[in-house]
């Protein structure tokens, strides 16, 4: 029986030292966590096609900013602040009708689209890794460059609903997830993998709409 308790209120104090650990941490990362929860819910929005994708995201990229810069990622700070830009523009890109239709409706890239969002990767990742390796402390100049270059192209072809933004948003997040796990940044981390996972399930939606669209 005294075995029994002892073992019991070591599995408790187990618990609660796991829990304060938690709680300290969590009040050390408030900031990450809103900033978190709000680019979660955006994404949410955005896999059902709904604009306040835009509003929830421009919370989280303003938080971002700042976040970054102190953690030294300037290049994903950079990306955060044109996120911001690009999200004012698809919200009035996503708000415009005429005739009752959207202006811009879900669709695949045509030639002319794709060559403009390649060419944003590729200008956006050669300024970057200059910028980031000349200019700049960052221990991660590749990976922060590739995450915010991809991001940069999936946020452009996002502010039309092309369906291929949700390839580069999953580009970037496939490469976001070990270069915030280094940094500590482990609510980013979680944030991520939901990333990783909605931007899937956001592919696999905007195709069945477009199909059904067009069938």
């Amino acid at each position: 029986m005294h075995y029994e308790f002892a073992e019991n209120f070591e599995l408790y104090s187990k618990v609660m030292e796991i829990l304060g650990n938690f709680w300290q941490y969590f009040q050390g990362h408030i900031l990450e966590f809103v900033a978190a929860f709000f680019g979660v819910l955006s994404v949410w929005y955005s896999r059902k096609n709904d604009i306040l994708v835009y509003p929830t995201g421009i919370i989280s990229v303003v938080l971002y900013v700042y976040i970054c810069l102190f953690h030294k990622l300037y290049a994903d700070a950079g990306v955060n602040f044109y996120y911001f830009v690009m999200s004012v523009v698809g919200w009035i890109n996503w708000a415009s009708k005429k005739e009752d239709e959207f202006v811009f409706p879900i669709s695949y890239c045509d030639r002319s689209e794709w060559i403009r969002g390649v060419a944003v990767f590729l200008i956006v990742l050669v300024l970057l890794l200059i910028f980031l390796h000349y200019m700049t402390d960052s221990t991660t100049v590749i990976g922060d460059s590739v995450v915010s270059a991809s991001a940069a192209t999936a946020m452009w072809w996002m502010a039309k609903r092309k369906i291929e933004s949700w390839y580069a948003w999953i580009v970037s997040n496939i490469v976001a997830l070990p270069l915030f796990y280094m940094k500590g940044l482990h609510f980013t981390v979680v944030q991520y993998v939901v990333f990783l996972y909605l931007a899937i399930w956001g592919l696999i939606t905007w195709r069945a709409e477009f199909s059904k669209n067009h069938a």
